[in-house]
């Protein structure tokens, strides 16, 4: 599902408008982003919790020529999904 459908399905769920169910979208995107970027956890019960996780520095190699290189630190965005959300892909229920 890509965002014009995730949009058109929202709309007729809720009986909004598209434009209401895209600024929606764009509204709870934006949230959650500006939210990791302080480096806060997002958390929906029974759906998962969006948070930020650290990188180590590490050594990598580059493929071409086979000469070592640094990798810098960071930080990534990961999702970890909640127990409901894992038994209803998984057909069970809890």
């Amino acid at each position: 599902m890509n965002r014009k459908e995730l949009i058109d399905a929202l709309s007729a769920k809720t009986g909004s408008s598209k434009a209401d169910a895209d600024r929606n979208i764009a509204a709870l995107i934006e949230t959650i982003t500006s939210t990791l970027k302080k480096g806060d956890n997002v958390a929906l019960v029974g759906f998962g919790t969006f948070e930020v996780r650290k990188r180590a520095a590490r050594t990598g190699r580059n493929p071409a020529t086979g000469a070592e290189l640094k990798i810098k630190a960071s930080k990534a965005p990961a999702f970890k999904a909640g127990a409901t959300l894992k038994a209803a892909v998984n057909g069970g229920k809890k």
